[in-house]
């Protein structure tokens, strides 16, 4: 995977990026991303349309609930697509939704305070009901077929998940 970064190691500001140039390397960053996982934990996806982040959701899934990699789709035409495992992954796509009283009538606000693991595309559509404490990954194109991955942790929790990632990132061996 083709690295670029910017690594700030104080704690509030910690954040990096990866470019990341093909989809198949997209998947392993989601894999990784997915082994640090727990249940409560809330992912932000950001970014354009066709920007990479169905196919990090897969490497996700393929990480946390394995069993149900194989189901992993857009679900633009669906506001929740539900992946089974221990812990189930609830992965949204607020798209379409035309403001936070659309989530307050489709119980998002109760659905995101389980024990499943969230993956949330299009966040700025429910910004209020999402937790503080979350991983916020921003996709932005870098040339044809290759994203820049931005790591925003926002909490000691999601700092924590990021440092890891990043150390792994960084290894020669990733």
């Amino acid at each position: 995977m083709q690295i670029q970064a910017t690594k700030a190691w104080d704690p509030e500001a910690f954040s990096f990026a990866v470019v990341s140039c093909s989809q198949e390397e997209t998947e392993a960053l989601g894999r990784a991303i997915g082994s640090l996982l727990e249940p409560g934990d809330v992912v932000t996806l950001s970014g354009e349309l066709g920007g990479g982040k169905t196919c990090l959701v897969r490497g996700i899934v393929s990480s946390v609930a394995p069993d149900s990699a194989a189901l992993v789709s857009s679900p633009t035409f669906a506001l929740l697509h539900e992946y089974p495992g221990q812990p189930a992954v609830l992965h949204y796509d607020c798209y379409r939704l035309h403001g936070i009283d659309d989530a307050f009538e489709a119980g998002l606000e109760d659905q995101l305070q389980g024990n499943a693991v969230y993956l949330i595309e299009w966040p700025d559509k429910i910004s209020e009901i999402i937790k503080n404490e979350r991983l916020e990954l921003l996709f932005e194109y870098d040339g044809e077929t290759s994203r820049r991955i931005s790591f925003l942790p926002h909490g000691p929790r999601a700092i924590a998940q990021v440092k890891k990632l990043s150390s792994w990132c960084f290894a020669p061996s990733f």
